[in-house]
């Protein structure tokens, strides 16, 4: 069992860029010495309050530098907007710059993000099959050749190649039913309640099963631990509710449900992102949206995380909605000296991740 660390890169409004991404590398660190295995980023443009991570390739090649244990997920590469042979390049680079220890997560990524790169949203479904399938011909065959409606490719050559082979491991979102027949791994977004991804785990986890694959569930959440409850709920309050609110923001800018439920977005014309802003933290600890308290009362939330079948990561939160470094820093401590050893989790200081 895995334990991740997933950022991304939340920027209140007036807080210095260069300041945020210089506290997430020292969180990084921290979190590599703390015996994390996995640290998860976004890649996200154009929406300061959701998300600065803009080239989280980048950030792990910077930081494969820095750290010794951990690996490096994209979380998810937003494959519409991309150049194929271009991101196949760059992927096996940053793969080849962390000595293996990349992950890729793919998908067609939030509307906004198409809108915001001049990608109509209803191509979205069709640039993503293409972009994947050029990307995976880009790594296994000598040349690349494809005929598709948006690229045409004869007899190229792509480089590098990547370290691990075929090439750095998938990870998808829980909704995409190709994860399990293609022995995917896959994400549970921070925003959704058990109760809305329940059945869509059991469904991946029997077509794991029916392909002949492991199920591989990575299981994300917004944590705050501090040694007093009370205090924890004082100090996790505002930086929540921030949270929820900066993750429905761009909903605002979108355009009107039928033009995105043409596009296969209908989720986001549901209201479902607005309400989560709308919580009270009781209402979020109470749904288990957000873990909140002291290190017991944490760990028996994920304590029942970890009982859900298919879930080899869980992945915390502790950098969000604005919070203080500090805040972020103790959470990773107290994650990790108390909550994991009562878990079982985690590794001793001296044993390497797995590659």
């Amino acid at each position: 069992m895995r334990v991740g660390l997933y950022f991304e890169m939340q920027t209140p409004p007036g807080k210095d860029h260069h300041q945020v991404y210089w506290e997430v590398v020292r969180q990084v660190e921290a979190a590599d010495r703390l015996g994390f295995d996995v640290l998860s980023l976004v890649e996200h443009h154009c929406q300061e309050q959701f998300s600065i991570s803009a080239n989280p390739l980048a950030f792990f090649t910077a930081m494969a530098q820095r750290t010794q244990r951990l690996r490096f997920r994209t979380a998810l590469h937003v494959l519409p907007v991309h150049n194929p042979i271009r991101l196949a390049g760059e992927i096996a680079a940053a793969d080849i710059l962390t000595d293996g220890r990349l992950e890729c997560g793919i998908g067609r990524g939030h509307p906004w993000i198409l809108i915001s790169a001049g990608v109509p949203m209803v191509e979205s479904k069709e640039r993503f099959d293409e972009v994947l399938a050029i990307l995976e011909q880009a790594w296994t065959e000598p040349r690349v050749n494809f005929e598709g409606k948006f690229y045409s490719i004869r007899n190229q050559v792509v480089v590098p190649r990547p370290v691990q082979k075929p090439h750095p491991k998938f990870f998808s979102t829980i909704r995409d039913p190709r994860a399990a027949q293609r022995g995917w791994g896959v994400l549970v977004p921070p925003v959704y309640p058990h109760s809305d991804i329940a059945d869509y785990l059991t469904t991946y986890v029997a077509g794991c099963r029916e392909h002949g694959h492991t199920p591989d569930i990575v299981y994300i959440r917004p944590v705050y631990v501090d040694e007093d409850r009370d205090r924890a709920r004082r100090e996790a309050e505002i930086p929540v509710r921030n949270f929820f609110a900066y993750n429905a923001g761009p909903r605002a800018t979108l355009p009107p449900k039928e033009e995105l439920e043409r596009a296969g977005y209908g989720f986001y014309a549901t209201g479902k992102l607005e309400a989560l802003a709308r919580l009270s933290l009781d209402e979020v600890m109470e749904r288990e949206i957000a873990f909140v308290g002291t290190p017991e009362q944490v760990a028996e939330k994920v304590d029942r995380v970890l009982k859900v079948p298919g879930v080899a990561e869980f992945a915390i939160i502790a950098n969000f909605g604005g919070i203080e470094h500090e805040k972020a820093l103790k959470t990773l401590d107290l994650f990790a000296r108390r909550v994991m050893p009562a878990l079982g989790l985690g590794r001793k200081q001296d044993e390497p991740a797995d590659r």
